[in-house]
């Protein structure tokens, strides 16, 4: 029956099917001509800011999932921040500068790098990472996100790069940047140092050998003991054999002990606690413990390298432990950082015979010329040659790679910039305490990371990046760094950009007469670039103190949690050293994303979700919705069942406004509505109901917890509107007159809540938002992001009405079960065909008897009985959630009404209208 006729009402035109691939880009033609985002920026100009600084996503390549979390999470914050009335500017940007856009140009420019210029192959590259700033862009506006993409920050912009150099000016004024020559992450497929936050660690396969140091010198102490020193050893392991042609010493615990054990005319010095393992595993049967020895006798022996021409000798190091190895630990200065420190205690050189390709240089003797890898073969064959090798056996393990090239990297030893972060270190902790971490767990990330951090290493040798602003004097060779000559190559990068380093000679690029210490004019320049960490790193400065709209510190920093050792370290770690203050007073971080299962997403599982396609198919909303419905704090789950299960969600969401809009079609909220005081008891329970979502809601997207919005909300839609309130008044809305008061009172609730429930949706479903807002006003100028924040009206709270209301609910889902087994009976078929016979005891016949008279509508059926309670022979249902209540289902008397479909006996009593029943006939009349 089409209710809707019967009463003459006009249809609504809001579609059943939501088609939202095809009606969402009509909605950002129609914010972006009618300049929607600055428009709600003008509204709250005059209000509190709130600040969400974005971190820049890397310019290469489509956007996948993980930028699609990040994006729309920022976007539904600064929506909600919007509609609060804060003045909450969004300014997007880029980070384009590094080696993955270097490759990229190589490749697919077809470019070859040694034989252009610098600025033509920079060029090349701006180029590159420009056209991807473009794509990804569009793809980032089609997901709805919203802010000025007209005028981004991108860190290849002049004034970008004039701001990273003056920050880089102040730390070196500071003391806290210096050269030195120390171990650091190497990628040898891409020729540059890494920094810790480049670093990714995954399985490698590695050799594990323990080998024998022969002792030259023990110091007087072994002698008495052993036949020979000729035959006694020191025995290390190691997984990096490549590593032993710069071998210069083996570092012992100092507080450990040493077992001199003698297997078959040899004597094996290993620690204590480790000769069993030890033993077992070279495959030794049998030994004899002849003495012990502490750590700090055994220093100062010498021992004589297995293959190299010179002496290692034994150190004490407190970095050595008893978890693996033999407690004789290999140590090579020139390849890792523990290394590299306590050989400086001992003076010992930092020998780095590897070159930036990774291949031996003449340093490594006859192994010169060979790739790092290919040497680990011919060192262990030679071992073996010379008895120096007791075991060789293979072992995965974690084990660092770089996060570009995926290749595995090397510890070693070169001049490169650095940042002292020790020097500010304390300061850095006490101010990551003051920021608020969500998750709270994230306060203790990030101050053990910086607590427990080496030094940065700033510098790469690349092209593509913002070059160290740093000079060399051509006869002495010392640095040149001040506050004029900063000041002077900020003021050219601001006006030309990077490029002119390349462009400009040093006297070009230096004030005038400056001189060297030494007297000397003459400079020249430093070749290489910053870390793109340093980059993005002083976005707190070249962004929120560069743009007006913008202010420091930012409120909000919101990425994902692998940015404790990335963006949230480097912008710490390089705004404490320039401003004393967290350039951030809150960050939230979610998880990473993850298949249906919980495995990370590769192309080798075949299990990854391309979100454009997921656009292509199902809309950005419910893109959208997906991201609301997860817990981001941890990995959040993605496959194509959990997108049908939110389509399916997202369906009941919008058919709960489907259905409000079409029954509000001929109805004006300024002649229209009905008052408070006037609307019947359920419509004030609605109401109630609306006030709590609106409490609940607010307080989640405060606490920026979003799935509990998507659960309030999908929970109000489904329970509290379509399976109860909805479910109720479609009685008053379809049969009553038009015009009576008590279709009034439903539409004057509806239009409240569901003007309530659009402000809500807004930020999480910003196109279906739209469109149900133009529906419900009428008004294709106006838009839903440019209202205001729906308020918790307290007149609606009434404790004893929701009281009373709850009870009947539960009557009613008692009663909805034995309707449920009649209808499995075959005795009725929908509700409507029932009567309802209610036996009840003295307080449950009480309280039903004051609604006896609402029963009906509120049970919608036909008829209800209500008689105090009696023993029955007939078939009965008991109540559950009162258990004071028998319920008996019967076939209602009468006829169906056709207009209303309630069985009435007095159907056919009027000659008139012989089919439908005396109440539909009085609101005809």
């Amino acid at each position: 029956m089409d209710y809707g006729k019967t009463l003459n009402l006009p249809k609504t035109k809001f579609p059943m099917r939501a088609n939202l691939p095809k009606r969402e880009p009509k909605f950002l033609e129609k914010w972006e001509r009618e300049k929607i985002y600055e428009k709600s920026l003008e509204v709250n100009k005059n209000n509190q800011s709130f600040i969400l600084h974005d971190g820049p996503p890397y310019a290469n390549g489509d956007i996948h999932l993980g930028h699609t979390l990040n994006k729309i999470l920022k976007d539904i914050i600064v929506r909600y921040k919007s509609l609060r009335g804060y003045y909450a500017p969004y300014v997007p940007g880029w980070d384009t500068h590094g080696l993955p856009i270097e490759l990229k140009a190589i490749k697919e420019m077809g470019l070859n790098q040694n034989e252009i210029s610098p600025v033509e192959f920079r060029n090349k590259c701006r180029d590159y990472a420009l056209s991807q700033v473009e794509k990804q862009k569009e793809q980032f506006k089609r997901l709805g996100v919203t802010g000025d993409w007209e005028n981004p920050y991108l860190t290849l912009n002049p004034e970008y790069e004039a701001r990273q150099i003056e920050v880089f000016g102040e730390m070196a004024k500071k003391g806290y940047i210096y050269k030195g020559l120390k171990p650091v992450y190497w990628c040898p497929s891409c020729e540059t140092a890494l920094a810790e936050a480049e670093i990714e660690y995954s399985d490698h396969k590695s050799h594990s050998i323990y080998v024998k140091f022969r002792v030259k010198d023990d110091k007087g102490l072994l002698e008495e003991h052993v036949d020979s020193i000729d035959n006694t050893y020191f025995v290390i392991w190691t997984t990096t054999p490549w590593t032993l042609p710069a071998n210069l010493a083996i570092a012992v615990g100092p507080e450990f002990d040493y077992s001199l054990i003698k297997v078959k005319g040899e004597y094996y010095i290993i620690a204590k606690d480790l000769v069993e393992t030890v033993t077992k595993e070279v495959g030794i049967e049998e030994y004899e413990t002849l003495a012990t020895f502490k750590g700090t006798d055994l220093e100062h022996m010498v021992t004589r390298h297995p293959f190299m021409e010179r002496d290692s000798v034994l150190i004490l190091a407190d970095h050595v432990t008893l978890e693996s190895g033999t407690g004789c630990v290999h140590t090579a200065p020139g390849h890792g950082q523990e290394d590299f420190e306590v050989g400086q205690k001992y003076d010992l050189d930092v020998l780095n015979p590897v070159n930036n390709k990774g291949h031996f240089t003449e340093l490594a003797g006859k192994y010169e010329g060979l790739y790092y890898k290919k040497a680990n073969k011919i060192i262990i064959d030679d071992l073996e040659k010379s008895g120096a090798l007791l075991s060789d056996s293979e072992l995965v393990h974690s084990y660092p790679h770089c996060w570009r090239c995926k290749g595995p990297v090397i510890f070693r030893a070169t001049e490169q910039w650095f940042a002292s972060v020790d020097a500010f270190k304390d300061e850095a902790v006490e101010a990551a305490r003051g920021v608020e971490w969500i998750p709270g767990w994230g306060e203790d990330r990030i101050i053990n990371m910086v607590v427990d951090r080496a030094d940065w290493c700033i510098s790469r040798q690349r092209t593509w990046g913002v070059p160290i602003p740093i000079f060399y004097c051509k006869d002495c060779g010392k640095e040149l760094i001040n506050e004029d000559t900063i000041k002077k190559v900020s003021s050219i990068f601001r006006e030309k950009g990077s490029n002119a380093w390349y462009e400009l000679t040093a006297e070009e690029l230096l004030p005038e007469n400056i001189k060297c210490e030494c007297g000397s004019g003459e400079f020249r320049k430093e070749m290489d670039i910053m870390d793109v960490w340093f980059d993005s790193g002083s976005s707190h400065s070249a962004v929120l103190d560069e743009n007006e709209d913008l202010s420091y510190p930012a409120d909000l920093y919101l990425e994902g949690n692998d940015q404790y050792r990335g963006w949230f370290q480097s912008s710490l770690l390089t705004a404490i050293a320039t401003k004393g203050k967290a350039p951030y007073k809150g960050v939230v971080t979610h998880g990473m994303i993850v298949d249906g299962e919980g495995r990370k997403m590769s192309k080798s599982l075949g299990n990854g979700i391309d979100p454009l396609e997921v656009v292509e198919k199902y809309g950005a909303d419910i893109l959208r919705l997906w991201v609301s419905s997860a817990d981001y704090k941890s990995d959040v789950r993605m496959s194509n069942q959990i997108l049908k299960q939110l389509s399916e969600v997202y369906r009941k969401i919008r058919n709960t406004a489907r259905f409000i809009l079409g029954n509000l079609k001929d109805f004006n909220p300024k002649e229209d509505s009905v008052k408070y005081d006037e609307l019947l008891e359920i419509d004030k329970w609605a109401l109630i109901k609306m006030n709590r979502l609106i409490e609940k809601v607010t307080k989640a997207y405060d606490n920026y917890d979003f799935h509990v919005i998507y659960h309030a909300i999908h929970n109000f839609c489904v329970v509290d509107m379509s399976n109860f309130y909805l479910d109720i008044i479609k009685d008053r809305l379809y049969t009553q007159k038009a015009t009576s008061k008590a279709r009034r009172a439903a539409q004057t609730v509806m239009f409240k809540i569901l003007n309530a429930l659009v402000k809500m949706l807004a930020p999480i479903l910003p196109f279906t938002s739209e469109e149900i807002w133009q529906f419900l006003y009428e008004d294709e100028e106006s838009s839903v992001h440019l209202t205001d924040w729906p308020k918790v009206k307290e007149e609606y709270y009434n404790d004893e009405l929701e009281d009373e209301w709850k009870k009947i609910i539960s009557y009613r889902e008692d009663i909805a079960k034995a309707l449920e087994k009649a209808r499995a009976e075959k005795i009725i078929g929908h509700s409507l065909n029932a009567l309802v016979k209610i036996y009840a005891e003295d307080k449950d016949y009480n309280f039903l008897a004051q609604i006896e008279d609402m029963l009906r509508e509120i049970l919608i059926v036909s008829k209800v009985e209500l008689y105090k309670d009696k023993e029955l022979e007939a078939d009965y249902t008991k109540g559950e959630n009162n258990e004071g209540i028998k319920v008996v289902v019967e076939q209602a008397p009468g006829e169906k009404c056709e207009r209303c479909w309630v069985f009435s006996e007095t159907v056919g009593k009027n000659d008139e209208h012989p089919t439908i029943c005396s109440r539909c006939i009085e609101n005809l009349e």
